[in-house]
């Protein structure tokens, strides 16, 4: 893995992943290493070579989340999301050769299968934390 962090403002810093390398895992090693507390993931792009995500399956409260594992070569178009208290809550579209395209919530054990690239933006100074609604639903807040 390697790490490239800006020197001016705003705040960026660059991962990039090589063959076998776990994405969320190794994101979650950045943010620790590199102090992010506050951020958002403005680009990510790459190549997998086993995806690990869940999606809502349905309507109702408590939410029901239906966990899936491609283990299919995937083109990553998009990986985008918020990080709050050094927590990433990480969305991804990847297509497959069979022109099948998946989206979901990014789960551990997305393996990289030749690269991968994720550029953050520090938020330093807002402050963001998540608090848990009468439904069960962790929400967006401003961290206390």
């Amino acid at each position: 893995m390697n790490v490239i962090e800006s020197n001016g403002q705003p705040k960026l810093v660059a991962i990039g992943l090589g063959p076998d390398e776990e994405l969320l895992e190794s994101i979650k090693a950045v943010i620790k290493s590199h102090d992010i507390r506050d951020g958002v993931v403005v680009s990510g792009i790459g190549t997998l070579k086993r995806c690990h995500m869940h999606y809502v399956n349905t309507t109702t409260f408590p939410a029901e989340n239906k966990l899936y594992v491609v283990d299919d070569p995937l083109e990553v178009g998009s990986i985008c999301g918020l990080i709050a208290d050094y927590e990433p809550h990480l969305h991804m579209v990847a297509g497959c050769r069979d022109q099948r395209t998946y989206s979901g919530h990014v789960e551990p054990g997305c393996v990289v299968l030749y690269l991968a690239e994720v550029l953050i933006m520090r938020l330093d100074g807002m402050k963001l934390g998540r608090v848990m609604d009468g439904r069960g639903v962790s929400l967006l807040a401003k961290r206390r």
